[in-house]
């Protein structure tokens, strides 16, 4: 069903970001992230206390490419 839109400002838009106006069967943003994390890291809460002596991540990632998008 069509739609009468007003005036839009777009200040910003990240990289695997979709914005659409207007109808739309389906949308899909693909992208891809690849994230490497210490002990006691992604905590989130009140009163979180971690306790640590030595943290240390090592990452042996021998292969090119894990998840590709091709269009």
């Amino acid at each position: 069903m069509p739609a009468k839109v007003g005036a839009v400002k777009i200040n910003n838009i990240g990289n695997s970001s979709i914005f659409n106006i207007g109808d739309v069967y389906a949308m899909s943003p693909e992208s891809t992230a690849k994230t490497y994390a210490g002990g006691g890291s992604f905590n989130t809460g009140d009163g979180t206390y971690i306790r640590l002596g030595q943290s240390r991540t090592y990452v042996m990632d021998n292969d090119q490419s894990d998840q590709n998008i091709i269009f």
